[in-house]
C-alpha cells in the first residue's frame, strides 16, 4: 500500500512533528508511514484522513 501523506503534510503546513503530535504517535512513526515502511492501523489512518482534511481512499492506495 502506498500513500501521499507527506505531500499532503507539506501542503498543510505541517512539519512531521506537527503531524505525529496532533496524532498522539511519535515522528518516527510519520517518518515510516511516509516512507512506506509501515501500514497504519485502521484508527490511525482515519485519523490522518481527518486531521489532513481528506478521506482515507484520497490518501491511501494499492499499488
Amino acid at each position: 500500500m502506498r500513500n501521499d501523506i507527506k505531500r499532503l503534510r507539506k501542503e498543510a503546513g505541517l512539519r512531521q512533528e506537527d503531524l505525529a503530535r496532533e496524532l498522539g504517535v511519535s515522528r518516527q512513526t510519520i517518518i515510516a508511514i511516509e516512507n512506506n515502511k509501515y501500514n497504519p492501523t485502521l484508527e490511525l489512518a482515519m485519523r490522518l484522513a481527518l486531521q489532513l482534511d481528506k478521506k482515507v481512499e484520497d490518501i491511501f492506495y494499492l499499488d
